[in-house]
């Protein structure tokens, strides 16, 4: 019975520990800026922004998938395969960009001349992940349970200024971002829209959208598995890049002249069959904006082209055509085009949005929030009172526990 009390004391101690020590984490990685967020105000303007500027009929598009990981030193391994051999399956299937996206570590890749220098940020309880493109460096602070709005646009903000871009990975796994949050956290670039439950439907960029946050918007296998057919080339972004250098890369991710394709698992695990089927995808073989109309083309007939608007809005519909041509209305406060095929195979562009361009370069060039030092200061102080109280009541069950 001895021994019983003795291990069932034990036990107890270490689970008081185990919680002290995840309550204090917590709170130690709790800080943060506070910020006064502009309310959600739709797009508005007598211009509409045109994320496919710089398309031409000469425009070739690039397969893509940003979001890679591999095989690393450490305990944290989320791949069993180097990035050379990623790399080589990657291009057998027709990809032609591939971004090697460790979580908090630039991995060198096999190609020097896309080596964008980029890595997932995030090893928090929210899944709430970050994808720095174009840094030289990783910051290793994280807020391991962040709940609030300016928890979220802090680490944005610090992440920013050492990158080229910053894109929102799988938003629809992330618990933090809800659709209050995300109608009011800026500062990010592009918007992943995949995950292994992602939305057909794509909520998420419709709830920031609908409050005047704009971003571009990509699908990546987020893979880990590429030993696994559903894993594996099932999501792209073709880019319209002059070329595969990285400064090229980073330029059309910049502009916008790119879109989204969710590929179907063809075969079900028949490697052959996939391979095939990922070689005759149909493309969009020409995009733009004439006046205020919306036009593009593909190179296969769709089942049905959406315009999808404001709060998810069905504006338009096309069915069995390769063509759609869509005048914005002047209630239309921005546009993107969401294609079907029989197969599943979904392909979505990014959005034309209403802005004024005597007064901004795009959507984007808004002030959308500012720092407020007074809630700031009176947060952090409630936070290091937090864990003055749990570190002083720890202490005192340490030596009560050692009488």
């Amino acid at each position: 019975m001895r021994l019983l009390a003795q291990i069932s004391k034990w036990i107890w101690r270490g689970f008081v520990s185990l919680i002290a020590i995840i309550v204090v984490a917590i709170l130690a990685t709790s800080i943060s800026l506070c910020y006064d967020f502009a309310p959600a105000e739709p797009f508005s303007g007598d211009d509409i922004f045109n994320p496919y500027a710089n398309f031409s009929p000469n425009t070739e598009w690039k397969r893509t998938s940003l979001h890679t990981h591999t095989k690393v030193d450490g305990p944290l391994n989320e791949c069993d395969f180097s990035a050379e051999e990623i790399w080589a399956k990657y291009q057998d299937f027709g990809y032609e960009i591939v971004g090697i996206s460790n979580h908090n570590k630039i991995t060198p890749h096999p190609s020097k001349e896309q080596d964008i220098r980029l890595y997932e940020h995030g090893y928090n309880l929210r899944n709430f992940h970050k994808l720095t493109i174009g840094t030289e460096r990783v910051m290793p602070f994280d807020a391991l349970y962040p709940i609030f709005a300016s928890q979220a646009q802090w680490q944005l903000d610090i992440l920013a200024k050492d990158s080229e871009l910053l894109q929102l990975n799988h938003p629809s796994r992330s618990a933090l971002l809800d659709s209050a949050k995300l109608s009011r956290l800026a500062g990010y670039d592009i918007m992943e829209l995949s995950g292994y439950n992602a939305y057909l439907e794509n909520h998420h960029w419709d709830w920031a959208l609908s409050a005047g946050r704009y971003s571009f918007a990509t699908l990546n296998d987020d893979l880990h598995y590429p030993d696994r057919s559903r894993r594996f080339a099932v999501r792209c972004t073709l880019l319209g890049a002059e070329s595969c250098t990285k400064e090229d890369i980073i330029a059309t991710l910049r502009s916008g002249c790119f879109y989204s394709m969710r590929v179907p698992d063809y075969g079900a695990g028949d490697w052959e069959v996939k391979r095939q089927k990922n070689s005759e995808l149909p493309q969009i073989t020409n995009i733009g904006l004439r006046g205020d109309t919306i036009y593009m083309k593909l190179s296969a007939p769709a089942e049905q082209i959406r315009v999808i608007g404001q709060n998810h809005t069905l504006l338009s519909r096309v069915m069995h055509s390769d063509t759609i041509a869509y005048p914005m209305q002047a209630k239309d406060t921005y546009a993107r085009l969401v294609v079907s095929y029989p197969d599943s195979l979904i392909i979505m562009t990014n959005a034309f949005a209403r802005y004024d361009s005597t007064t901004m370069a795009s959507p984007a060039d808004r002030v959308f929030y500012k720092p407020n030092i007074l809630a700031t200061a009176l947060y952090n102080i409630i936070v290091v009172t937090l864990l003055g109280i749990v570190l002083f009541c720890y202490t005192k069950i340490l030596r009560r526990w050692r009488r």
